[in-house]
C-alpha cells in the first residue's frame, strides 16, 4: 500500500496534464520540461534512499519519505507560476525512491524462496498506482469541479500520503520479532570486496551522472531552451562536483581491498549487481519511455480517437499486475538466471515485432503484441527483483537502490532516443539492447549461492541459507 500510495503521488499529474497546461497556458516545451523533471531526481534520490534503508530500517524511512513527497504534492497543487510547477515536480521525484525501501523491507520478512513473488507483488501494485490515477484523478477533479479541481485532486493525494505515512510508522516493523536487522559497516557507498569490483563499481556509477547531465542538456539552450547558457552550465558544475564526491565516498569505504584482501566469508561478485542494473535498464527503464510514447504512436498509426488511442497506451502499464508477480514467481521456481534470460529474450522479440507495426496491420493484433512485449518487460522487472535481496543481505536496499536508479537511467537514454529516431527504429533499438545486455547475462551471471554469510554485532559470523 505504502508503494501504491508512492505511485499515485508521482504520477498524479499526468491525466490532469490537459488541464494544467489550459490554466497555466503551457508550451509543447514546457509540458515536456515537467514530465522530465518528474524523473529526474529519483536517479540520485534512489542511491540516497538505500544507503539511507540500510542504516536506519524501513519503517523510519518510508515514513519520512511519504510524509515529505505528501507537503511536497500539497506545494504543487498550490502553484501559481511554471516556475513553482517546475520546482516542485522536480522535487517531488524524490517519492519514486520509496520503491527501495519496500524491497528491503519484503526481504526482511519473506523467505529467499519465495521472494520473487512476494517483490514482484509489491512492484507491479505499486506500479498500479500510476494506473489508478489515471483513471481516479480526473473523476475526482471534475468531482469538485471548477478551474482548480484538477489542484483539489493532487492535494487529496497528498493528504492520502501524509496519513498513510502515520499508519505505516504505527504498524510496520523492520524484521520479524527476534530477527537481526543488518547494516552496512560503513554508510556513504556500497561496499564492494576485491580490486576488480572496485572498478567495476566507479565504471556503473558514470551513467548515473551522465544521465543526470543529458536532463540538464535537455532541458537546456540547444534543446527545449528551458535553462540559459549560465544555468546550464553551472547545474554541469554541479552534477562534475557530485561526481566527485561520490568517486571520494567509494575509495573512503573500499580503499583497503587494494592494501589487504577482503576476507572470504564476507566477499560477494560485484558483478551480480551489475547485471541486475543493465537487465533493470533493459525491462523498466524502456517501460519508462513506452509508457509516454504509446498513446501518441496509436493516435499516429490507427485512426482511432485520442481517449482509445490512451486507453490502449495505458495496457503497457496495467501488465504490472500480473507480469511482475510473474516473473518472480518462475524466478523463484525455475532459477533468477534462466528466467532473466527468457525474459531479455521475449524483450528483444516482442521489441522487434512492434518495429514492424504500421497502418495496415489489424488494431487488436497490435494491441495484442504490445500487451504480450509488456508481460515479458514487466516479468523482467519481477525476475530482477527475486535476485536482489540474495546478492549481500546488509546491503539490500544500495543494491535495490542502484538497479532502480539504471531503471530510471534507461528512462531518460531511451527518451532521447525516441527524440532523435521515428517510432520503428526506437523500437529496434530497445530490442537490440535487450538482445546484448542478455548475452552479458548469459556469460557471466551466477545463480545465487545456496548460503550467505553475515557477520553479527558481535562479530560472529552467521550462515544464512537464500535458496
Amino acid at each position: 500500500m505504502a508503494f501504491f500510495v508512492s505511485f499515485l503521488v508521482w504520477f498524479n499529474h499526468a491525466p490532469l496534464m490537459s488541464s494544467i497546461r489550459e490554466q497555466f497556458g503551457l508550451t509543447a516545451s514546457e509540458v515536456n520540461t515537467l514530465l522530465l523533471l518528474n524523473v529526474a531526481l529519483t536517479i540520485p534520490a534512489r542511491i540516497l534512499i538505500g544507503m539511507l534503508v540500510d542504516a536506519l530500517g524501513p519503517r523510519r524511512v518510508y515514513s519520512l519519505v511519504l510524509v515529505v513527497s505528501g507537503l511536497l504534492c500539497i506545494a504543487f497543487s498550490l502553484s501559481t507560476t511554471f516556475e513553482q510547477l517546475a520546482v516542485t515536480r522536480f522535487l517531488l521525484g524524490f517519492v519514486g525512491a520509496g520503491f527501495v525501501v519496500g524491497i528491503r523491507l519484503i526481504s526482511e520478512w519473506f523467505p529467499a524462496k519465495e521472494l520473487g513473488l512476494a517483490e514482484g507483488i509489491y512492484g507491479g501494485w505499486g506500479n498500479f498506482g500510476a494506473a489508478f490515477a489515471g483513471l481516479s484523478l480526473p473523476a475526482l477533479a471534475l468531482w469538485f469541479g471548477g478551474d482548480n479541481g484538477w489542484r483539489w485532486a493532487v492535494g487529496a493525494t497528498g493528504i492520502i500520503s501524509i496519513f498513510y505515512a502515520a499508519v505505516f510508522y504505527a504498524l510496520v516493523r523492520d524484521t520479524p520479532k527476534g530477527s537481526t536487522y543488518f547494516k552496512p559497516k560503513r554508510g556513504g557507498a556500497m561496499e564492494v570486496t576485491s580490486k576488480g569490483d572496485f572498478v567495476l563499481y566507479v565504471v556503473m556509477n558514470l551513467p548515473l551522472f551522465f544521465a543526470l547531465a543529458l536532463i540538464v542538456w535537455q532541458l537546456g539552450p540547444y534543446k527545449l531552451g528551458m535553462l540559459g547558457v549560465p544555468t546550464t552550465y553551472l547545474l554541469y558544475g554541479v552534477i562534475g562536483v557530485m561526481a566527485a564526491f561520490q568517486f571520494l565516498r567509494i575509495w573512503q569505504i573500499n580503499g583497503h581491498v587494494f592494501q589487504r584482501p577482503v576476507p572470504a566469508f564476507d566477499r560477494y561478485p560485484f558483478k551480480q549487481v551489475a547485471l541486475l542494473n543493465l537487465v533493470y535498464m533493459a525491462s523498466f527503464g524502456s517501460e519508462l519511455a513506452v509508457v509516454s510514447m504509446l498513446p501518441l504512436y496509436f493516435l499516429d498509426t490507427f485512426d482511432i480517437s485520442p481517449m482509445l488511442a490512451g486507453m490502449l497506451g495505458g495496457s503497457f502499464a496495467l501488465m504490472n499486475l500480473f507480469g511482475r508477480p510473474g516473473g518472480g514467481y518462475l524466478a523463484d521456481r525455475y532459477g533468477r538466471k534462466m528466467i532473466t534470460i527468457l525474459m531479455l529474450a521475449g524483450i528483444a522479440v516482442g521489441y522487434f515485432f512492434m518495429s514492424r507495426i504500421d497502418s495496415s496491420w489489424p488494431l487488436p493484433l497490435a494491441v495484442a503484441l504490445v500487451v504480450l512485449c509488456s508481460i515479458f518487460v514487466q516479468g523482467g522487472c519481477g525476475a530482477v527483483y527475486a535476485s536482489v535481496p540474495l546478492v549481500k543481505r546488509r546491503l539490500t536496499g544500495q543494491v535495490a537502490g542502484m538497479a532502480g536508479a539504471y531503471g530510471n537511467v534507461g528512462g531518460v537514454v531511451f527518451l532521447v532516443v525516441l527524440a532523435l529516431v521515428p517510432s520503428e527504429q526506437f523500437f529496434l533499438v530497445l530490442g537490440l539492447i535487450a538482445l546484448a545486455i542478455m548475452t552479458l547475462v548469459m556469460i557471466f551471471m551466477d545463480e545465487p549461492d545456496p548460503q550467505t554469510s553475515e557477520v553479527m554485532p558481535d562479530g560472529s559470523v552467521r550462515m544464512i541459507d537464500v535458496t
